[in-house]
């Protein structure tokens, strides 16, 4: 499959509910183009509406005990874990701009146990790939480690539920043919202008 074939043709924004296309729009003018996760989604308005509602509720809140920079981390390394190369690249650029470290996805996406990161953040990378590959053996002291370190129990729900979260969006970007958009290779790499 080349670059430019995908499974499923995107949506026609101007054949979409006004609310997805007023959603998407908004999306365009803060990132300055459309992301291809919006459109191939927008093929099924329902499952686009839940998908971002559910999305919105765990990636775009400040409460609890991850910071945005750790929430695209867990997706870049899980991601990766799952050969998804959309969210890879598209997560890798984002985890760039809110860690302000225009190497840390590539190391995290490569092996984030080389990566140099405080020991807090690989032992809770450590936990979202255990969750990612193997969650039958997430056992009570997983959750001793994930203490020690700091996170309490609604922060390991977090984890969990981002991990599980993006194992749906790497499969249907993966089998759907989902290729980022270019622009994604770039963003967070230099500094802005």
């Amino acid at each position: 499959m080349s670059d430019d074939d995908v499974r499923y043709p995107p949506a026609e924004l101007a054949e979409l509910p006004d609310d997805i296309r007023a959603m998407i729009e908004e999306q365009a003018e803060r990132a300055g183009f459309i992301p291809n996760v919006f459109l191939a989604m927008a093929r099924r308005p329902a499952e686009f509406r839940a998908f971002f509602a559910y999305h919105e509720a765990l990636m775009d809140k400040d409460t609890g005990g991850l910071s945005k920079a750790d929430r695209e981390m867990i997706v870049t390394a899980t991601s990766a874990a799952n050969d998804c190369l959309y969210c890879v690249v598209a997560h890798g650029a984002l985890l760039r701009i809110y860690a302000k470290d225009f190497h840390i996805a590539d190391k995290v996406a490569v092996n984030h146990r080389a990566a140099g990161l405080p020991e807090r953040q690989r032992v809770m990378l450590d936990f979202a790939l255990k969750v990612c590959t193997a969650p039958g053996t997430v056992e009570d002291s997983d959750f001793d480690v994930l203490h020690a370190q700091g996170f309490d129990d609604e922060d390991i729900w977090d984890i969990t539920a981002i991990t599980g979260f993006y194992g749906l969006s790497n499969r249907l970007a993966t089998v759907t043919g989902m290729r980022p958009n270019p622009e994604f290779y770039l963003l967070g790499r230099m500094p802005r202008s």
